[in-house]
């Protein structure tokens, strides 16, 4: 399992643009958009891939066929040496023979925790969830904007300010190196409650022709139309810039994914969706 080198990167990409899910979050990475790492099965004309994206979701994809990558492989998903000090969430490509193998890792740890008394559910288990890819249908979205959307909620474009006080698991300051590269390269939009942040949508990951939509509200202002404001106002500048607006979340996330269908995505793909232990 060899760490390429930054300029490397590129011998991922024609693998990667293979695939039939939503991979944007590993374009940002091997295009530099965003800080990672990228691992390959060998040096030479690899053929397999992992790419890690520094909010914590990976990607595993390319062909199998090498016992050693797979073994290193192995060790990450269980954390076996104590290396890794946080969770990594990892999908792989459905057509590449992958799941088989994780789910080999999964039964011989689980195996091992219950041998040491430990709990198979517990943090130190790997944990199997879904992730959904959705498609965004434009005309679903006219008639449940018109529908939905409260026009009396205050929606700004996101700016340095609001960028450092947003509070949450999924704000920018988690997919961006800073507030001047957020400003540069993405985009969001905050609704405010009084002068307070309520809830913001933003560019989790963007390409030339699709943007990914990021979302997060404050606990106290959830269930009051703000996220839906805010991803109109996202989904809105997509449009007026020839964007496609991508969402992807776990089936578990119950309130995103009502919130994805809301606003006209509607479900395409599942897959399993991998919580990796510390």
């Amino acid at each position: 399992m060899i760490r390429l080198e930054r300029e490397d990167y590129r011998k991922a990409e024609e693998a990667l643009l293979g695939l039939s899910i939503n991979t944007i979050f590993a374009q940002s990475v091997l295009r530099l958009c965003a800080d990672g790492e990228v691992y390959a099965d060998r040096d030479t004309a690899p053929e397999a891939f992992y790419v890690l994206h520094p909010y914590g979701m990976a990607l595993l994809f390319g062909k199998r066929g090498s016992t050693l990558f797979e073994e290193r492989l192995a060790n990450r998903f269980t954390n076996g040496d104590g290396s890794r000090s946080r969770p990594e969430w990892l999908q792989a490509d459905p057509a590449g023979d992958w799941d088989g193998f994780i789910e080999t890792v999964i039964q011989t740890h689980q195996t091992k925790l219950e041998e040491a008394g430990l709990p198979t559910d517990g943090d130190r288990a790997v944990l199997r969830n879904t992730r959904v890819n959705f498609r965004f249908n434009p005309i679903a979205y006219a008639e449940t904007k018109e529908k939905h959307l409260q026009r009396d909620h205050r929606v700004v474009q996101t700016t340095a300010e609001l960028f450092h006080r947003q509070s949450g698991a999924v704000v920018p300051r988690f997919f961006f190196r800073n507030a001047e590269h957020f400003l540069g390269e993405g985009v969001g939009f905050t609704a405010l409650h009084g002068d307070e942040p309520a809830a913001t949508a933003f560019s989790a990951y963007r390409n030339e022709q699709q943007l990914e939509i990021g979302i997060e509200s404050t606990e106290s202002c959830r269930g009051k139309g703000y996220a839906f404001a805010v991803c109109s106002a996202l989904i809105d500048y997509c449009l007026e810039n020839s964007l496609e607006p991508v969402w992807s979340c776990r089936l578990e996330n119950a309130a995103s994914h009502r919130l994805a269908q809301k606003l006209g995505f509607e479900p395409t793909v599942t897959l399993p969706y991998y919580r990796l232990p510390v």
